[in-house]
């Protein structure tokens, strides 16, 4: 335990000192900043730009247009500048030597993976958070109702699919032992759950549905209980890649 500890404040500490966490954290603050402002200015942005005597009706801009923001900022660039940011988390050391290095000096495996794991996913929650109750407050500032049905189960969802991808990032490295191939695995990994999405009854078991239904389950338009399923689904793909991450399928020194 005490190893585990060590070795994930570690992890952390070089992450800010190489401004990983600073650059993921202010990207999402800005996210948070950006869902709000945009939702309540774009009707007047678009209106600004057409061309003299032309117009067109917009609806006044709703509490559920700054979401609909966070979400497709959140599922887009959001995820991937996460896996960007984490892919060398576990190749980028096995390919420097330092952690085969750690490892034959008698340091576990496990310690290793779970530690890169709960580093990532800290870093994770830290950024997550912080533009979801950015995105919350100046949306409860610039609009009067806010009656969002599954609101936080949709936040939460994300925030699971994010975790799943530090997973396959980890798992990726090991595999390939290499960057290129971390990102490779997580970015096939996404398009292959994109293209099952084209499959309406594999959704409930997709976690890309966790990413892609978030503004129909809160206008009710999918259901929560099969949203809760894709994210059973993702929970249980997190835990199968870190334990094989873990085992010695997959080698770190060769």
């Amino acid at each position: 335990m005490r190893s585990f500890v060590a070795f994930t404040k570690k992890e952390i500490m070089e992450s800010v000192r190489t401004y990983k966490f600073m650059i993921l954290f202010l990207i999402f603050v800005v996210f948070g900043f950006l869902n709000p402002v945009m939702a309540k200015v774009l009707p007047e942005i678009l209106e600004s730009v057409l061309p003299e005597g032309m117009t067109i009706t917009l609806e006044e801009p709703k509490a559920i247009d700054s979401w609909m923001q966070f979400f497709k900022n959140g599922a887009q660039t959001g995820m991937i500048v996460l896996t960007v940011i984490f892919s060398g988390i576990m190749a980028g050391e096995i390919s420097k030597g330092t952690l085969i290095h750690m490892v034959t000096k008698g340091l576990s495996r496990k310690v290793v993976v779970l530690s890169k794991f709960t580093s990532a996913v800290f870093q994770w929650t830290l950024s997550y958070a912080a533009s979801a109750l950015i995105t919350l407050g100046y949306t409860l500032y610039f609009f009067e109702k806010m009656e969002l049905p599954n609101l936080f189960l949709g936040i939460l969802g994300m925030w699971i699919f994010g975790v799943l991808l530090l997973s396959m990032v980890i798992f990726g490295g090991l595999l390939f032992k290499n960057v290129y191939g971390a990102l490779l695995l997580a970015g096939g990994a996404a398009l292959i759950l994109t293209l099952l999405g084209l499959f309406p009854d594999l959704k409930p078991y997709n976690p890309m549905t966790l990413v892609s239904e978030n503004v129909n389950l809160m206008t009710e338009m999918f259901s929560s209980g099969d949203f809760l399923l894709s994210a059973g689904v993702a929970v249980l793909l997190t835990g199968l890649l870190l334990v094989i991450s873990m085992s010695n399928t997959l080698k770190i020194t060769e």
